[in-house]
């Protein structure tokens, strides 16, 4: 990479720190209080639905998940960009109304919290606050991702590239939170799409002979590539693992923090209805990014740059810098960075507003002032930001397959656990929160124990499957939830858990 290349990427990433510390500092003027932290003061259905697509969008689905689709083909993209978005907008459409609904009853910061009071039961709710650091995995999935890009553009060591982007994002998200993270986002989200659409347009040359033509590419560097299920990857085997499970996984992947608790953030409630529609829109783009991995995989039909092997998560910011030109490539190197800060600010976000809120509020017998309460959060954000750099980088040395790997066993041990009790709040009324608690508890030990046991095929080898590991952590909890709320005595009133 040439000098220029680096000075250019250098100029755009300081104008970008200089806008983002901007709406950090506004942020901070409208954030007075916790609930102004973890909820801001309301915003329009397109800010919100921007926020919210940007903030499910991750490093996974513009930097990692596009080296599964050039190593695995056609299987991986069919999991990853359609099955698993299908669920995920059923599952959006159909809780968002009721959770904002009963959220804003309760007066919920939180989905720990939302869960708690929802089943009258604070245990519970600590419970679920425990559960929710599991996310952190998905936190060090982020800052890998972005450090792989920041590398490779900045021809910088990895370890101070890491360094400097926690210390920047967490560093900012201390002080703005939701009043800062919704128009960063909304920036982010607008120049993902920019990007999206120059990366799938990147291949166009792959296309002169028409899909045909383009398939039989695909066919010639491997026959498994272009088949629905690939026999010889270890994630995307049959159709059980690529479309049933992944489908399950989106069903559930709403319940996370800071996508659920995205239509809090709303104005009014007739505004949900245009947020969703938005979301989704914005969302499909961004999910078609993965198919740029094929472009990819032509580019490196061997995996490799040079003498260099390219693992799975270096492949697809090698194909971005050997690709566009300087100018161009600068912008779509943004755009990665972009889908990678965008959902680490919700993760700061909901996680630090969960661990102040629920863990520590909660167990303190003090009362705490608003101010106390800011100082709180501020701690847990650089107590989070040291063990992200510390797992990071180990994974950065140390990766199984893909710290998408990593990640992914994590995040879904929780939605996994946290889908019962989200869905039979909403949809049950007089759901049983023994039979709830149960049924999570149940997720959680199914989902570890699939994954750690090899009590399946498809999680007995070197490389585990971690969505396989979810879906018979959710059926099962959920199956556990119907048994028990049918034949569990309702409890006494005078009795609570």
């Amino acid at each position: 990479m040439n000098l220029g290349y680096t000075e250019v990427c250098i100029v755009v990433l300081s104008i970008y720190v200089v806008v983002t510390i901007y709406f950090s500092l506004r942020g901070m003027k409208q954030t007075s209080t916790m609930k102004d932290y973890a909820l801001g003061k309301g915003f329009s259905p397109w800010i919100v639905a921007l926020s919210l697509a940007a903030s499910i969008t991750s490093a996974a689905t513009f930097i990692i998940n596009p080296g599964f689709v050039a190593m695995y083909g056609w299987s991986a993209f069919l999991a990853m960009s359609v099955m698993l978005p299908l669920g995920l907008y059923i599952s959006l459409v159909v809780l968002s109304k009721s959770f904002r609904a009963m959220g804003l009853q309760s007066e919920s910061l939180t989905l720990s919290q939302w869960v708690g009071k929802r089943f009258d039961s604070k245990a519970f709710s600590i419970y679920m606050a425990c559960l929710s650091l599991l996310l952190i995995t998905f936190i060090v999935l982020i800052c890998v991702g972005l450090t792989k890009v920041l590398a490779n553009a900045l021809s910088a060591p990895e370890t101070w590239v890491l360094i400097c982007t926690v210390l920047f994002v967490f560093g900012y998200m201390m002080v703005g939170g939701a009043n800062t993270m919704v128009y960063t986002n909304m920036i982010q989200a607008i120049l993902m799409i920019i990007v999206a659409l120059m990366l799938l347009y990147s291949g166009r040359e792959h296309f002169e002979q028409g899909i045909s033509g383009f398939w039989s590419k695909v066919n010639a560097l491997d026959p498994n590539m272009a088949t629905s299920f690939n026999p010889i990857s270890p994630l995307f085997r049959d159709a059980f693992e690529v479309m049933f499970c992944n489908f399950i996984v989106g069903i559930a992947v709403v319940c996370q923090p800071h996508i659920i608790t995205r239509s809090l953030m709303l104005k009014s409630d007739k505004d949900v209805n245009k947020y969703l529609l938005i979301a989704i829109v914005v969302e499909s783009i961004f999910f078609a990014v993965l198919f740029a991995g094929f472009y990819a995989r032509f580019e490196f039909p061997e995996m490799k740059n040079g003498d260099t092997v390219l693992k799975i998560d270096s492949v697809f910011s090698a194909y971005v810098i050997k690709e566009f030109s300087v100018y161009t490539g600068i912008i779509v190197i943004m755009g990665l960075i972009a889908a990678g800060i965008s959902t680490l600010e919700g993760l700061i976000q909901s996680l630090s507003s969960t661990i102040t809120n629920d863990l520590i509020l909660v167990f303190s017998k003090k009362e705490r002032s608003s101010k106390q309460i800011s100082n709180i959060n501020k701690i847990v954000i650089a107590i989070l930001g040291i063990i992200a750099i510390l797992v990071s980088l180990y994974q950065l040395k140390n990766p199984n397959l893909s710290v998408g790997i990593l990640a992914q066993n994590g995040v879904y041990a929780f939605f996994s656990a946290a889908f019962v009790p989200v869905l039979f709040g909403i949809f049950v009324k007089t759901a049983k929160k023994q039979a709830v608690i149960i049924a999570s508890v149940t997720a959680i030990l199914v989902h570890f124990s699939v994954y750690y046991l090899n009590l399946s095929y498809y999680t007995s080898s070197v490389v585990k499957n971690p969505a396989v590991a979810a879906t018979y952590a959710i059926l099962s909890s959920v199956a556990i939830a119907i048994i028990l709320q049918i034949f569990l005595p309702s409890p006494s009133k005078k009795h609570k858990v």
